[in-house]
């Protein structure tokens, strides 16, 4: 099915944004890993799985509306040098995640394609919800403090 040019180019757009954030993730992972704040670290390494889960479909989207997937385009990688600071880059980049979803859907729904309105609207959810935790940790630091949140992260 030949798909909108604009809306390819947005989804591709979508699809540098998942590989930088994988990338993102598995550093924070592996310095948790490294720090040996084992839930933490399988927290975030979950989360990088679902953004190469995310990625997956949008490349097998991108295929089917006959465009070519362009994985080589990074954005800039923010990484935390503690926990506290790996939350927050995280934190922006879920919430760009979902501006840039949402302006997406919109094209989507404005060019008539509400296959890939759907689809994105599913990955959307996924993002609300990483945003969601991330949030949640922010705030059991702010009421706990970072040691004491810290020492709960220790597996």
């Amino acid at each position: 099915m030949k798909g909108n040019a604009k809306l390819i180019e947005q989804l591709n757009a979508r699809l540098s944004e998942e590989l930088t954030a994988i990338n993102q993730y598995m550093v924070h992972a592996e310095m948790c890993e490294n720090w040996n704040y084992k839930k933490l670290d399988e927290a975030i390494e979950k989360r990088a799985i679902a953004e190469m889960k995310h990625a997956e479909k949008l490349i097998a989207r991108i295929l089917f509306l006959e465009g070519i997937p362009v994985v080589s385009n990074l954005n800039k990688v923010y990484i935390g040098a503690d926990v506290p600071k790996m939350h927050a880059s995280d934190r922006t980049a879920e919430e760009t995640a979902i501006k840039n979803y949402n302006d997406t859907i919109k094209l989507a729904v404005e060019v008539g394609d509400n296959g890939t309105r759907d689809f994105l609207q599913s990955i959307l959810n996924d993002e609300e919800e990483h945003l969601d935790w991330i949030e949640a940790q922010q705030d059991q630091i702010q009421q706990i403090g970072i040691q004491n949140y810290l020492v709960e992260q220790i597996g």
